[in-house]
């Protein structure tokens, strides 16, 4: 079975490759000569998983969008943000730890009525969005969106059943801890197993999430609400994702990765990266 997926990720490689959707570095080069597919570092662009840039854009200029979700575009880069993730109509995408829904939204009216989307919070998410998810889901005004309550390690995902997951901002809190608030403690394995077997073969895991500075601990998750990068590429490769490439889009290089990311009140002016992932 391990030499089956070496030699399916070797001819996924060398079709991207031929298509000049990657490129890779000496190191990987080598390992991918001596047949070690599976190790190489992938530096990706915006076109492993094309989508439709025109319906993305539709679903940011959609009339029903609200006034206090318009102002947040500039700074969160939706768009180009979906594109990236390949996010396209009839998918079905799991937003986890959802928050308000600004994106559940926005991923509503790409995915269509053909597609589904499944908003995801606990119980202490519920309590910091609350103020926005009544006007968010009343009425049924996003017909197409299920509501998903579930705690930390209890989310108990349908195999296979998703197309894309996404992590907005997220990550980080896996490393957070506060019992008295109700944030159990995250079994990472096993939430990121869950995650990979809720995903189709193919499925993305994109996340996003705020720079901590290079080496930092995993402890910056809870104290200044970043985290290291390096630390989600490791974590869920060691899961069986491959990686799949990341964009500079939410890049700032301006941002002072030692404050947490409430400093300023401009939460969306940090520096974030943008990692894609996907499930062989």
């Amino acid at each position: 079975m391990r030499a089956r997926t070496d030699r399916y990720v070797i001819i996924l490689l060398l079709a991207l490759l031929q298509a000049g959707c990657i490129e890779l570095d000496s190191r990987a080069s080598e390992n991918l000569a001596r047949g070690a597919g599976d190790s190489a570092t992938i530096t990706a662009s915006d076109s492993i998983f094309p989508a439709s840039a025109r319906e993305i854009q539709a679903a940011v200029d959609h009339p029903s969008r609200r006034k206090s979700d318009r102002v947040q575009d500039e700074q969160r880069r939706a768009a180009a943000v979906l594109s990236f993730f390949g996010i396209e109509r009839g998918m079905t995408v799991l937003d986890m730890y959802s928050g308000g829904g600004y994106y559940t939204e926005l991923l509503s009216y790409v995915v269509g009525d053909s597609g589904r989307v499944v908003a995801h919070n606990n119980q202490p998410y519920l309590s910091y969005a609350k103020e926005g998810l009544t006007a968010r889901y009343d009425d049924g005004r996003l017909p197409n969106v299920e509501q998903l309550i579930a705690e930390n390690n209890e989310l108990n995902l349908e195999p296979q059943l998703f197309d894309a997951v996404l992590l907005i901002k997220a990550y980080h809190d896996l490393y957070y801890v506060d019992e008295d608030a109700g944030w159990a403690k995250v079994d990472i394995p096993t939430f990121l197993a869950e995650i990979f077997a809720a995903l189709k073969s193919g499925g993305v895991l994109g996340i996003v999430d705020h720079n901590a500075v290079s080496g930092s601990p995993a402890s910056t998750g809870g104290s200044l609400h970043r985290i290291d990068p390096i630390l989600i590429k490791r974590d869920v490769t060691a899961a069986g994702f491959i990686y799949a490439g990341e964009t500079s889009v939410l890049r700032n290089p301006e941002d002072d990765l030692t404050q947490t990311v409430f400093a300023d009140v401009r939460v969306d002016k940090t520096d974030r990266s943008v990692i894609r992932f996907w499930k062989p």
